[in-house]
């Protein structure tokens, strides 16, 4: 039974939501890319995704040959339904024959027209509801001039509207001159582009140019391809995912840091750890997780720059056994490669463990490497702005780091999003009696009161422990501080205080 809704679904994850439930039927479609950025792959999804439906498809090819397709669509472990016709549209064999070309006419005109009539006639042969014509670029050949391409190109609009049929033609922008003859035609223009980083794979992106009638997620949108075939990542937008819940204070299992914080951090809100690398960024940031997983709820981590098994090992001498929680279900937990993902499909990940996983906690360790996945700095305040808006919305809380540059004194970070966070948790070196030192302050926080002091910490077996207020020291967070007192309290491994 044929599924004749309104719209026809691509079976590409991810476009249909940027085209507001797929392709409006009955229409002609231009889907245009350069070579290599995965038009033949949509198109295969488009017509696998009819065929499920029941409904009868047809792929009239210019360009490639059968066995070509099929090749192509096995290397996605495709299987082409038998409601899929492949057309290969070759020229007759009297205008291959160079003693048998007519002189009196050009080439070109018999080949244009008998190009035409051999589609029409395949057409009517199958009466598919799907079609896919597969490229524009031989049919602007033949016809030669823009004003013959434009009448070709109407005319195959009305022929294929009356017969009712849903139209995909494919253009792979390899003319000399941009021709816009197609755009003015057809009913939406879906455009592929492919982007070529310094360093690390290429970047693949779509954009829906036009799209008569009706409304669409505007802007470009990341995409990939892999062994399976095309998978979209709608740009995020966090005002679509507005929901309610209870922002209650949570704590981060340790006294001190809540009596930091004023109670700890309201849910919904986003918290900034940062400082120089080595205070502890990323161990602030997995005793919230800690916390949370006590506390009954679901948690993910997303590590840009540590080693997976070097942090498991390294926090379970700290007591949070991290792996453990992975492996009990309560932990989502994974290493990024930078330069192998987009920030679309960073997003999308965040995204699925907060919708499906139904996380309530996120780590994002670090921003540093996050910003490596981006080709421009304005961009990444963008997607972290709406990610960020995104995650507040749905009643998570998140942690992000930041290592700035340097170690003490005057330091730098490499990107400022401090004024995106609700929360922001400074980490200090400080030099103190002949040894180097770690505060902790809380600069911001929007949500509440907070503490006003400078605490020293320490990280050790017993976990993180914070001492009282520093207040026998003057510019701790200068990194040189001096000393206006006789004594000051430092905590021990134990947990107990020293007397300096």
């Amino acid at each position: 039974m044929r599924d004749m809704d309104n719209k026809a679904t691509t079976g590409v994850e991810g476009l249909d939501d940027i085209l507001s439930g797929g392709l409006s039927r009955r229409h002609v479609f231009l889907l245009e890319g350069s070579p290599g950025t995965g038009k033949t792959t949509i198109s295969l999804q488009f017509l696998i995704e009819g065929a499920v439906r029941g409904e009868r498809c047809l792929y009239i090819s210019l360009s490639e040959s059968e066995d070509e397709l099929r090749d192509s669509a096995a290397s996605h472990n495709m299987k082409l339904h038998e409601n899929i016709e492949i057309f290969e549209l070759v020229p007759p064999e009297n205008l291959l024959d160079a003693d048998q070309q007519q002189s009196l006419l050009y080439s070109s005109d018999l080949e244009l027209g008998e190009t035409t009539k051999l589609i029409f006639g395949e057409f009517e042969r199958v009466k598919p509801d799907r079609v896919v014509i597969d490229s524009l670029s031989e049919i602007r050949l033949l016809a030669q001039s823009s004003l013959r391409y434009r009448r070709q190109i109407l005319a195959m609009k009305h022929y294929f509207s009356k017969s009712g049929a849903t139209v995909l033609l494919l253009d792979d922008l390899t003319a000399d001159v941009l021709d816009k003859t197609v755009h003015s035609v057809v009913h939406g223009v879906v455009h592929l582009e492919e982007l070529s980083p310094n360093y690390g794979p290429e970047r693949r992106r779509v954009r829906i140019l036009k799209y008569r009638g009706q409304s669409y997620r505007g802007g470009y949108h990341d995409f990939v391809i892999r062994t399976g075939g095309v998978t979209v990542f709608p740009r995020l937008r966090a005002i679509e995912h507005k929901t309610s819940f209870s922002r209650d204070i949570l704590s981060s299992g340790v006294d001190q840091l809540d009596g930091l914080l004023g109670g700890g951090v309201s849910r919904g809100s986003s918290t900034l750890l940062i400082g120089p690398a080595g205070t502890g960024k990323s161990t602030f940031g997995l005793q919230f997780v800690d916390a949370a997983v006590k506390r009954g709820e679901k948690a993910a981590v997303f590590i840009f720059d540590e080693e997976l098994e070097l942090l498991f090992e390294r926090m379970r001498h700290m007591g949070i056994d991290l792996e453990k929680m992975r492996d009990d279900g309560t932990l989502h937990i994974e290493q990024l490669d930078a330069a192998e993902l987009s920030p679309g499909e960073f997003a999308q990940r965040v995204r699925t463990c907060v919708t499906d996983y139904d996380a309530k906690t996120v780590l994002i360790d670090s921003i540093n490497g996050y910003q490596a996945a981006m080709p421009e700095e304005n961009a990444l305040i963008l997607h972290m702005h709406e990610l960020l808006q995104f995650l507040n919305r749905q009643g998570a809380n998140t942690f992000l780091t930041v290592a700035q540059h340097g170690l003490v004194g005057d330091m730098k970070s490499p990107v400022d999003v401090t004024y995106l966070a609700d929360t922001v948790i400074l980490l200090r070196y400080f030099e103190a009696i002949g040894r180097v030192r770690r505060a902790v302050s809380v600069i911001k926080k929007r949500t509440g009161m907070h503490e006003d002091t400078i605490r020293e910490y320490k990280i050790s077996e017993m976990g993180l422990t914070l001492g009282e207020p520093v207040s026998t020291f003057q510019g701790v967070l200068s990194g040189v501080p001096v000393l206006t007192s006789e004594k000051i309290l430092l905590p021990l491994t134990n947990g107990s205080l020293e007397n300096f």
